[in-house]
């Protein structure tokens, strides 16, 4: 990199941490405090009987108080990597960069402690005395061997987990790329030679999990930069070091590399050398983790062994050994059962999670974070990546069970499939509100054919049907590039073996298709010609043929063109005397509550009986997610105030619903301020037909309440479940551009469940 380049990555970094308000953290109220009742009860005198109740049952902190979701981060910045001892203050940015993972990564809160203190025993007692505080403590960046004295005083005095995540993190992480490692050299960890170069906490705790791991003592050679760790040698020795004294007359790495199947590399650049990779065995592993510059450059190692398969700890290079992979999930999985420790159980099962999990198909969300790169699992992906948000579920209940199992969780998780969905809720924010949907369609077995088959999106929402639902995908798309994306998506699932294949260029059914079409299409201006070219070229027309056929239940349609375009061939081939499309409902996910908004696609302008159509299908609709619907008819008028064309239409609208008396609680016309905040609507309008905030909304305009979907979307950090094509008896849904596979995945439950179930 340049001088100039690296000024301005400088500055850059200078400027993240500065502005717009220094540092990376900021503590927040979780209980409102804006009246004196609310201070009564948060302070004096209401805050004594949560005390009293602790006193009384020191486990009542975790209900009464954060500190069972509370990590203390706690360094003496003596070892900071790449920097060196450059003391607490100095390290403080690093630790409050640490507590933003573990709150980014698994939801856990944290007090970021820097400690002027270098005696390690002293330091401990500090630690020790802020047991009260915190419901673990993660130990980071102090220096070797003093982290051994610390950590050891801590476990023993304290009965709150302590992890040192530099030894144990990296153990871990190092644990789970190994184990895929040797999997796919088809090599054992009983039979294996290791040489480790670096001795201090990371590297000795590495070597002592890769023993618990089964690999044998005799076989492990460790080398610092004084040279091989052998019996008799007395200088820059401590007992950890000791472990692994060889009885050898050999003195550095050049003399012990011959035969190795493992380099551990946890030391500084350019330690190994091509010619000492060519002296290891068939198909080396190296693990070349020195940060920024690794013991060797895996082009370099390639060079002279291209089989090898190599790790570092850079995210530049396919499998990078990053403790974020581990440590928020381990300490999820500790304080949702109270552990009092981190055990060896404990963090085997966090090995054996994460590697099962970069064994398993790559995650859409992963994917689309680290676009471009190989994500299938082999030589070059031997773990998951950071944002894989199977992570947390994967890892943290794994953790969880082996807590309970050996005897240190205090509050033992009576369900852990169910404790395992709500994790996975935490980070699939669809995963909650879809859960009484997927349970309906579990409930049948239905057919969605996806129109555009070829799409990596929809390919990997495919694979998740196969794997979460009894639906069958159909896809429609070209064999070869199906198989050809399926297998570069990293994707086990293949065309005509796990999913049905309609090939557009070769079908037998072909001729039977475009007679359908013509058929039904013959006189509107349809010749047996241009059916025969629709049938071929025209995805959604092929898809909305096959359930009119009965070769489907249901279409999927929507992932590139536009809207409406895709409707035209659902309504000309789909349409019956009962069934039509009424309305796009699209429900928006937020933290502050969500919300169904409708119709933002099908009517620009609808009539005040199309409205009332849709105000009905929405709340039928929210009723599936188990939402009692609150229906709002929204526009510029409010309650009569003004003689607007939309206010008309709404007034017209409600006298409609009034007359069918619908099952559920409506009210208009009002503005969108009106219809979420129930106080402001009390002073206006004091006769509301309903209570409380409205869920769903229905507009005058499609602009509108596209217009709307789309703020929420993109400046409010909504999430969007549709839009669900009301009217048409699940018979075919048009979704948009901008969805996701998971958004494919939650549209294939929808399509999936029978109607039967939310009529």
């Amino acid at each position: 990199m340049s001088d100039a380049r690296q000024e301005t990555a400088r500055q850059l970094a200078l400027d993240y941490h500065e502005f717009p308000r220094p540092g990376k953290l900021e503590v927040r109220a979780t209980k409102p405090l804006a009246t004196g009742r609310d201070l009564a009860r948060a302070y004096s005198p209401g805050v004594a009987e949560a005390c009293l109740e602790i006193k009384a049952d020191p486990a009542n902190a975790a209900r009464f108080t954060s500190r069972g979701n509370l990590v203390g981060v706690v360094s003496n910045g003596s070892a900071v990597l790449g920097l060196g001892n450059i003391g607490g203050l100095a390290s403080k940015p690093v630790m409050e960069g640490k507590a933003v993972l573990f709150k980014r990564f698994a939801n856990i809160d944290c007090f970021d402690i820097e400690l002027e203190e270098s005696d390690p025993e002293k330091l401990a007692e500090i630690i020790c005395a802020l047991e009260p505080t915190f419901g673990a403590i993660n130990l980071e960046d102090i220096k070797a061997p003093d982290c051994f004295i610390v950590e050891r005083i801590c476990r023993e005095r304290m009965n709150i987990p302590v992890f040192h995540d530099d030894q144990h993190g990296t153990a871990i992480v190092v644990g789970a790329a190994a184990t895929n490692a040797l999997h796919v050299a088809g090599k054992r960890f009983e039979d294996i030679k290791i040489v480790s170069t670096g001795g201090g906490a990371a590297g000795i705790a590495c070597l002592n999990m890769l023993l618990k791991l089964g690999v044998q003592r005799e076989n492990v050679w460790l080398c610092d930069i004084h040279g091989l760790v052998h019996e008799g040698r007395e200088i820059d020795m401590n007992p950890q070091k000791a472990a692994y004294a060889q009885a050898s007359d050999k003195r550095d790495l050049d003399e012990v590399i011959d035969g190795a199947d493992l380099f551990l590399g946890l030391s500084g650049p350019n330690v190994l050398t091509p010619e000492m990779v060519k002296r290891m065995n068939a198909q080396p592993i190296i693990f070349a983790l020195a940060n920024p510059a690794p013991e060797i450059m895996p082009d370099l190692a390639r060079s002279v062994a291209p089989d090898a398969i190599i790790a570092t700890g850079r995210s530049d290079f396919p499998n990078q050994v990053n403790n974020v992979l581990c440590f928020p999930f381990i300490f999820r999985g500790a304080l949702d059962v109270g552990a009092s420790e981190i055990n060896d159980a404990m963090q085997l099962a966090c090995i054996d999670g994460i590697a099962q999990l970069a064994r398993s198909a790559t995650s859409a969300e992963a994917a689309a974070a680290y676009q471009g790169e190989a994500m299938t699992f082999g030589p070059d992906y031997l773990i998951p990546k950071a944002f894989d948000p199977r992570l947390m579920g994967v890892v943290a209940t794994a953790v969880a069970q082996a807590a309970m199992e050996s005897g240190v969780a205090a509050r033992p998780i009576e369900n852990l499939e169910q404790y395992r969905s709500k994790l996975d809720a935490s980070v699939f924010r669809t995963a909650l509100i879809m859960r009484p949907v997927f349970d309906a369609a579990r409930q049948a077995s239905r057919r969605i054919v996806f129109a555009e088959g070829e799409d990596e999106r929809v390919l990997r929402a495919a694979n998740a049907i196969l794997e979460e639902t009894t639906e069958v995908p159909i896809l429609i798309g070209r064999p070869d590039v199906v198989a050809t994306r399926c297998e570069r998506a990293g994707l086990p699932i293949r065309p005509n073996r796990d999913f049905e294949l309609v090939n557009p260029e070769d079908d037998p059914r072909y001729r039977d298709y475009w007679e359908t079409y013509h058929q039904l299409m013959e006189r509107r201006g349809v010749t047996p010609d241009i059916a025969r070219a629709v049938m071929r070229t025209n995805t959604t027309a092929i898809g909305a043929v096959m359930v009119h056929r009965g070769e489907a239940d249901s279409l999927i349609c929507g992932t590139f063109g536009q809207f409406l375009w895709h409707l035209k061939y659902v309504t000309q081939l789909l349409t019956t005397e009962k069934l039509r499309p009424v309305g796009a409902l699209s429900l928006i996910l937020q933290s502050e509550g969500n919300l169904f908004l409708a119709d933002t696609q099908v009517h620009p302008e609808p009539t005040p009986l199309q409205i009332a159509e849709t105000a009905i299908g929405a709340a039928r609709h929210a009723k599936r997610f188990g939402v009692v619907p609150k229906v709002a008819l929204c526009s510029h008028s409010q309650f009569g105030n003004l003689d607007t064309e939309s206010g008309r239409r709404m007034r017209e609208a409600m006298a409609i619903l009034d007359a069918n008396s619908p099952d559920f609680d409506y009210e208009g016309e009002m503005s969108v301020d009106a219809a979420l905040d129930p106080d402001l609507r009390a002073r206006i309008f004091p006769h509301s037909r309903f209570g409380g905030a409205a869920n769903v909304l229905v507009f005058a305009s499609a602009d509108t309440a596209s217009g709307i979907r789309n703020m929420l979307k993109m400046r409010a950090g909504g999430l969007e479940v549709g839009p669900i094509l009301m009217g048409m008896g699940n018979r075919a849904h048009v979704v948009t551009p901008s969805i996701t596979p998971r958004g494919l995945l939650n549209m294939s439950a929808i399509a999936g469940t029978p109607v039967a179930h939310y009529g």
